[in-house]
């Protein structure tokens, strides 16, 4: 008899809600923190989804502190199995501060995989068309498909929730590090894409975000593909659907 998927959504700081869980009880973790240098590439005007604006979203996050990357990592490294993958999206200022940081909390670094987002964006000095996801492991595993190119392509999502990732690249890294009915996470949930792609991959998920709108969001996602929602505690500043389709 197959077990009913399920999924979980904690309106938390991603540490806090990290050191609410069991050592060795992840089987993957696949995030992106909000970095601190989209804080500099708002203040030039090219990240202008960011801002509050009524042409632009809502407060949706808070930059997450470079200072704090190091508590992040010892905590994703304590609540990961033995013998797991931890993939971190972030940008080429972020890479160079994470990747030693990681390291010192007992990751191993293989590489960073390349997102190409297939189409150019905003900016100068050569106009960004990709993203890194930083490669990590705890222990050794051997990935499930060893034919996978470190070069990931899908196009950027447009949609009402800034900096969402296609599930699609979570997709494949989801298939490559874990197996059917594990346990996948993301403590910084937003829309909740990593989830959806654990979901379709039959995988569970549970996740955390600070933002109501982001978990009302991401409770809605998920829920439309029929897994059973695991309660979690949630702040009083939580959001009613309509209020999330208003906000969009």
């Amino acid at each position: 008899m197959t077990t009913p998927l399920t999924f979980s959504l904690a309106q938390n700081d991603a540490i806090e809600w990290l050191r609410t869980l069991p050592s060795e009880h992840l089987d993957l973790v696949i995030t992106d923190p909000p970095y601190e240098s989209l804080e500099k590439h708002r203040a030039v005007g090219t990240t202008t989804r960011l801002k509050h604006s009524k042409s632009s979203s809502n407060d949706w996050f808070e930059i997450f502190p470079n200072a704090r990357f190091g508590e992040l990592f010892t905590e994703i490294y304590r609540v990961l199995k033995p013998n797991s993958h931890f993939y971190l999206f972030c940008d080429q200022e972020t890479m160079f501060l994470a990747k030693p940081l990681a390291e010192e909390a007992g990751f191993r670094f293989w590489k960073p995989l390349v997102w190409d987002k297939m189409k150019i964006g905003m900016g100068y000095h050569y106009r960004a068309r990709y993203e890194f996801v930083l490669f990590f492991e705890k222990g050794k595993r051997k990935l499930n498909n060893l034919g996978v190119a470190d070069v990931l392509t899908a196009p950027r999502v447009f949609r009402g929730y800034p900096t969402e990732k296609p599930y699609q690249i979570a997709e494949i890294l989801i298939e490559q590090s874990s197996e059917a009915g594990h346990l996948v996470a993301d403590p910084f949930s937003g829309s909740g894409s990593t989830g959806f792609a654990a979901l379709k991959s039959g995988r569970h998920f549970a996740g955390s975000d600070t933002s109501s709108l982001a978990i009302a969001l991401g409770r809605e996602r998920l829920g439309a593909l029929g897994a059973s929602p695991i309660q979690s505690r949630v702040r009083r500043d939580a959001v009613t659907v309509d209020q999330l389709r208003l906000a969009l």
